[in-house]
């Protein structure tokens, strides 16, 4: 009987230990990919630029680039999230803000407001040109 108790009980935590591991696990695969590193998202950014796509969709891949080029001459300014809505762990994104069709671009405002949204492929001058209207400024260091 003990030695039943025993087994039951070291059954009973190895079970526990491996679904404690396996939703880690998941809300490590759900969470965003961001392209910006650490010790940028310490300073609260002025704009946050969800793209929501696929690394397998072709406009989408063609939005890669210019994701990293808004990155590199906002900086701290923006915080940049990419969703691949194809994966099944990041389809609840595609939902969550009701997206049509991929690629879409949504932006919002430091306090989670969206500012605007666009979808398809676009252009880095227009994203540009929106940013500055908002009162993002190009680093001193950016392409330009």
């Amino acid at each position: 009987m003990k030695r039943y108790m025993i087994t039951m009980l070291i059954f009973g935590l190895l079970v526990g230990t491996v679904a404690t591991a396996q939703s880690k696990k998941s809300a490590q695969k759900a969470a965003p990919v961001s392209m910006k590193d650490t010790a940028a998202a310490v300073v609260k950014p002025m704009v946050t630029f969800i793209e929501l796509g696929s690394v397998n969709c072709i406009p989408c891949k063609a939005m890669q680039p210019v994701m990293k080029s808004v990155e590199e001459k906002y900086g701290a300014q923006i915080r940049i999230i990419f969703y691949d809505v194809w994966k099944p762990e990041q389809a609840g994104f595609g939902k969550q803000y009701n997206i049509r069709l991929i690629p879409t671009q949504v932006f919002l405002d430091a306090n989670g407001k969206e500012l605007m949204r666009h979808e398809g492929f676009f252009p880095e001058k227009d994203i540009n040109a929106f940013l500055q209207s908002k009162g993002l400024k190009i680093k001193s260091n950016g392409k330009g």
